[in-house]
């Protein structure tokens, strides 16, 4: 098993669920339960209680089928058959078939969804039924291991008009699923109640598992302490000393493919000139963000460094404001004492930050002090979901972002850095970067996309079209009742069906 995963596995259990509730905490609950407009990682985090995709990782992080009985790659690579399972029934007991596959992927590729999620199955160019319970998948273009980019969510096509699905759909607050647990609904107190899925194709012990919202991050720790939950997915630094302590705590170190970064609208007027960028690079001191939040792995470009395809020869930037000086000099800015201007106007930068991202509120306030003291003023603002999707992702309404991107072992970041990428609202565009991340995705041969995405790398990080930030040490904590624990490092629950409270 690979080190990342950590496992708490107990002999001699019954396959009897269990009626004692896992109850966990999230800073915020989530506003909509939908695989196709998920953009939190408790939304995610939800979706792997509730829903299944076509394939999920084994306990190797391995793609094994979930809801495929068997299927077949064509010789030229450029087609796939998929055999669903016959035994597999949505939640509100309608059996799975293959219109419920094909229409998740029409409504994940309709631009009037407008689905964060769409650029996953941008690959496959056309999804048919074939009968009841066989779909055929044609490609854009050869694909080697297609099960590996097939983990997205089902959804019922029965509960939906169109292919055209609304973030306001009633679905967002009644899902259903097939997943091992059942959304029975949203409590006045913005917990959520879910229970095991009788009929699910595979043993679930759980009965009941309850999401409880917790905004206050001490508090969480405490509930934990005083046995007020069960499970909490992230530990804060301060806490860890304290939960290790506790003999009914037990805690689980997990890696993720998640990394920080402060964004530049690289389109924009004030950061289109690359100067301008490199000089807000120099004068950010990352060590100084990171330290009040915990602790981590600073980056130097858009991969963590556990990653193949992380160039270690590139150095990381450290602080020099002489440098930032020639650099916003060179680029027309004067600095009159006090400030930076340019043409008499103040550089004043409008930084934006999802207000559901953990401790980005410390984040900011260390970031404004560090540009205040060298003479530019940070205007921040925290954006709720539909703001967000709205201000950044359709007006591109910014100069700055702090945020936070979350990937799967694929670690495909062709649609966060291609010019034509899905979810490249930063305006980045190199001829060479798109060349690349083409090359990396057509090869066959491992060593030749290793080699292609490094370079990848080390062209982004010399045209700074953000700064890139860390990747933060995780822990979850879990109560000592809480059995047969395996914590997956990118989702959390994807094998919460063998946990259970004892």
């Amino acid at each position: 098993m690979r080190r990342f995963v950590l496992t708490f596995l107990l002999f001699g259990i019954s396959t009897a669920a269990f009626a004692i509730p896992l109850r966990y905490a999230e800073d915020r609950s989530p506003a909509i339960v939908n695989p196709l407009f998920t953009t939190t990682m408790s939304e995610a985090r939800l979706s792997e209680l509730v829903f299944d995709g076509l394939f999920t990782d084994d306990m190797e992080l391995q793609s094994t089928p979930q809801l495929v009985e068997s299927y077949e790659l064509s010789d030229d690579k450029r087609s796939l058959v998929l055999h669903l399972r016959s035994d597999i029934r949505w939640h509100d007991s309608e059996p799975l078939t293959a219109k419920d596959v094909v229409f998740t992927i029409k409504a994940m590729q309709n631009p009037q969804t407008a689905s964060t999620e769409r650029g996953r199955v941008g690959w496959i160019r056309s999804a048919t039924v074939v009968d009841e319970h066989t779909v055929q998948l044609y490609f854009r273009r050869a694909e080697h291991q297609p099960e590996d980019k097939l983990h997205f969510k089902i959804l019922p096509a029965h509960k939906f008009s169109s292919t055209q699905v609304q973030r306001s759909d009633s679905f967002r607050t009644r899902p259903i699923g097939t997943g091992p647990f059942m959304l029975i609904g949203f409590n006045d107190d913005n917990s959520i109640t879910m229970q095991r899925n009788a009929s699910y194709h595979r043993p679930v012990k759980q009965d009941e598992v309850v999401m409880r919202e917790v905004a206050d991050k001490n508090y969480q720790a405490k509930l934990i302490i005083y046995q007020s939950i069960e499970a909490l997915v992230r530990v804060l630094p301060r806490d860890l000393a304290a939960l290790q302590a506790d003999r009914k705590v037990e805690l689980y170190p997990y890696q993720t493919n998640s990394w920080w970064y402060l964004g530049f609208n690289n389109r924009g007027s004030k950061l289109r000139d690359r100067r301008v960028r490199e000089a807000l690079h120099q004068m950010v001191d990352v060590e100084a963000l990171l330290k009040p939040i915990g602790t981590g792995q600073i980056l130097s470009g858009p991969f963590v460094p556990s990653s193949p395809f992380y160039n270690h020869d590139i150095g990381l930037q450290r602080p020099d404001t002489d440098q930032a000086t020639a650099l916003l000099n060179e680029a027309g800015y004067y600095h009159d004492g006090r400030q930076w201007t340019r043409n008499g106007e103040p550089l004043v930068l409008r930084l934006a930050a999802p207000e559901t991202l953990e401790t980005a509120q410390d984040v900011v306030i260390n970031l404004q002090a560090q540009f205040r003291r060298e003479g530019i003023t940070i205007e921040p603002e925290f954006l709720g979901v539909a703001e967000w999707k709205q201000k950044i992702w359709r007006d591109r309404d910014f100069d700055l972002i702090l945020s936070q991107w979350s990937f799967d072992r694929s670690e495909d970041i062709y649609q966060q850095f291609h010019s034509r990428g899905t979810r490249n609202f930063v305006g980045y565009s190199s001829r060479r970067v798109d060349a690349l991340l083409d090359q990396a995705r057509n090869t066959t041969d491992p060593q030749e996309k290793k080699a292609a995405l490094r370079e990848v790398h080390a062209v982004i990080a010399g045209d700074v079209p953000m700064i890139f930030l860390w990747t933060l040490d995780s822990y979850s904590a879990m109560s000592v009742r809480v059995k047969q624990v395996v914590v997956h490092p990118f989702y959390f629950f994807t094998w919460a069906r063998d946990w259970y409270v004892y």
